[in-house]
């Protein structure tokens, strides 16, 4: 459903990605791992339209979206969960869902029943400013507003950074729901292994802005993943 083929962006005159390729396929989690700062938030800055590329092609369903503004690739199905969660502070929980709606027709703004379902504490909070929720809280929210644009592909910057561990296996199973849905692609950026092995369908391992491992479950292996991940 999405690919990337040979992408290239810099910052100036500073490259963070060379050559780097992944496929995203509706019901399975492709996963982009690698130590801090080796280009995986610029990758999917690149996705989603936020940093332009200076060489190579990013498509949906076989058509190119090069160039396309990130509010075109959001109405197209592409939905952010951002690093930090972005959340809007001073808007109740229910206001911050219903800034989905910005990317849909009048008749599909609601939230979708899933989103209580999964994170039930949103539910309850509602009318509380997201401001006053957790952080754990708020990646729920922030994930929860994502789904309300109903996307074809869901990218998350690392859902679990800074998360109490009781949250991380709620966003793990909310991450293993909307896969196994199978109208989704799901792109999972992590640097932690054993939260990304018990998701991943495809890994893809980048150092110093290049792809240095791609693989299945059953093609890479564990020891030459976690090697990538070490400092």
């Amino acid at each position: 459903m999405l690919s990337v083929d040979s992408i290239d962006l810099y910052y100036g005159a500073a490259q963070a990605l060379r050559g780097v390729s992944l496929s995203a396929e509706p019901g399975h989690v492709t996963c982009v791992l690698g130590r801090n700062g080796v280009g995986k938030t610029s990758l999917l800055r690149a996705i989603t339209g936020h940093q332009p590329i200076a060489k190579g092609t990013i498509a949906m369903d076989g058509a190119s979206i090069d160039g396309m503004k990130p509010y075109d690739r959001a109405r197209k199905g592409i939905a952010y969960v951002p690093q930090g969660r972005e959340i809007f502070p001073l808007l109740s929980v229910r206001e911050n869902l219903e800034t989905g709606y910005a990317c849909l027709s009048s008749k599909d703004r609601n939230v979708p029943d899933e989103v209580f379902e999964l994170f039930p504490v949103l539910n309850d909070m509602l009318r509380r400013r997201g401001g006053d929720l957790s952080g754990g809280q708020q990646q729920q929210l922030a994930i929860g507003r994502a789904m309300v644009t109903r996307p074809k592909v869901l990218v998350l910057d690392e859902p679990t950074e800074g998360i109490q561990p009781s949250i991380i296996k709620d966003i793990g199973r909310a991450i293993t729901f909307l896969r196994d849905k199978g109208d989704m692609a799901i792109i999972l950026v992590e640097q932690y292994f054993d939260f990304a092995k018990e998701l991943a369908d495809k890994f893809i391992v980048l150092d110093r802005g290049e792809v240095v491992a791609s693989g299945g479950q059953k093609e890479l292996a564990e020891t030459d993943v976690r090697r990538h991940l070490t400092v």
